[in-house]
Parts: structure tokens; C-alpha cells; sequence
């Protein structure tokens, strides 16, 4: 077992004046990592991760329970579109250059709905992760630690 440190780290100077943020989590108990860089083609969806239940339920799947940081960053020089998808629900995202979107979890994670009014209250697991990069192919980095 092994502890996974996440250190998100800020910086800015503005007229001398410095504004510094940095905050760290440590994350216990971690056995499994699942990392790897996809091609993602021009103008096609692809699926960068599947969970279920047991990593038995579905072909690749990582089990939902177990995965407790989910990090997925755009190495493109252009923005992406990510797709966080539930059972029943999605939310997505447009993912600047360079930029990382992380989750916690993929247990009772998100609550997709079509409304400018928070409902908040139950939500579901997370099914899967996918990308459109639109009118250019992109590589895009997929990060998931877990404690199995």
C-alpha cells in the first residue's frame, strides 16, 4: 500500500504584490494506478475509461468503488470537449490546452441535470470518461489511483 500526495500549487505577481495558494492531499491506502496517453482521432468520441462494480463487469473497467483520484489533463495545443458520464446522466466540459480536470471519486460522484438551479442530494457513479477533441486529433493524459 502506498500514499498518493496531490499538491496543486499557485503563483502570480501583480504590481510586486505575490499571490500564493498551495494546498496538498494525501491520499492512503493506494495499490493499483492506471495511466496512459490517448490519440484521441479528429472529430470522433473516444472512451479514455469504463468503470463498474468489479473490473470483471466490463472490458477494461476500473472498479468504481475502488478509484479515489481521477485526474485527466489535455496535453493538445488546442482545447478539448470532456465528457464525465453517469448512468443515467453527463455533465461536459470544454478543457483548455494544458489544463487538468480531476475527481475524487468515481462512487456517488456527479448529478447531471437540465436546470441553471442546483439540485442538490443524490448522486450517481461515474460510467465512463470521453473525449471529442473536434477539428484536430489530441493527446490526452488519463490518471486514476486506486485502493482495491
Amino acid at each position: 500500500m502506498a500514499t498518493l500526495k496531490v499538491k496543486i500549487e499557485e503563483s502570480v505577481l501583480i504590481e510586486n504584490e505575490r499571490y500564493n495558494n498551495k494546498r496538498v492531499v494525501e491520499i492512503e491506502s493506494i495499490d493499483e494506478v492506471f495511466k496512459r496517453v490517448v490519440t484521441c482521432p479528429a472529430s470522433a468520441t473516444t472512451t479514455l475509461a469504463v468503470f463498474n462494480s468489479a473490473v470483471s463487469g466490463a472490458d477494461g473497467a476500473i472498479d468504481i468503488e475502488d478509484s479515489k483520484y481521477i485526474r485527466i489533463t489535455n496535453l493538445a495545443s488546442t482545447s478539448i470537449e470532456l465528457a464525465i458520464v453517469g448512468s443515467a446522466s453527463l455533465y461536459h466540459l470544454k478543457l483548455a490546452s494544458g489544463h487538468s480536470h480531476i475527481i475524487g471519486s468515481a462512487d456517488d460522484i456527479m448529478k447531471g441535470i437540465a436546470s441553471t438551479s442546483p439540485s442538490f442530494g443524490s448522486t450517481a457513479d461515474l460510467a465512463s470518461i470521453k473525449v471529442n477533441p473536434g477539428s484536430s486529433a489530441a493527446n490526452v493524459e488519463i490518471f486514476i489511483a486506486s485502493a482495491g
